[in-house]
């Protein structure tokens, strides 16, 4: 087992982690490169909207796959709009493109910047996202992803951004 760096969640177990892996086998068997999408949804107030999946340990940036015939910028629209009632006003910003090595060989990551929203309430639980809400940068919630923090290292103090998700 490959140890977990220090920061990131543990490890997941049981049925969370066996429907992890059927979902990802059944991305690999439908798409044999798959194409995501996350943004740093950045408000007024120096607060950043993150999300925690029922199926996925950690708080991290919202997103998800880009879907067959979709393009990034739509699959932003809906994932924003699914994971936390947000609907963009502007254009996002496409910040960084990401090997996402974590996850399999064949998964990238199109990385964008959205400061240009409006909320339409806030997000109920769901099966999919257990929590979500907009987070002070300086009080980020235990077991925020080391991905997440990389990405807004990169944006809100300019780190170099790193290949890698």
């Amino acid at each position: 087992m490959t140890p977990v760096p220090a920061g990131d969640p543990p490890p997941q177990a049981g049925w969370p982690r066996l429907r992890n892996t059927l979902f990802h086998l059944y991305f690999l068997l439908r798409r044999p490169m798959t194409l995501g999408v996350r943004a740093l949804v950045l408000d007024g107030a120096g607060s950043v909207f993150l999300i925690r999946h029922t199926y996925v340990p950690g708080w991290q940036l919202p997103g998800g796959g880009v879907e067959r015939g979709e393009t990034c910028r739509e699959a932003l629209e809906r994932e924003l709009m699914e994971e936390g009632n947000i609907r963009l006003a502007g254009e996002p910003e496409l910040r960084s493109l990401h090997f996402n090595r974590g996850t399999s060989r064949r998964d990238h990551v199109a990385f964008y910047v959205v400061t240009d929203f409006t909320c339409e309430g806030p997000k109920q639980a769901d099966r999919e996202i257990a929590e979500a809400g907009f987070f002070r940068l300086d009080s980020l919630p235990e077991l925020t992803s080391r991905a997440t923090l990389r990405r807004m290292a990169e944006v809100c103090d300019g780190a170099a951004p790193s290949p890698f998700w």
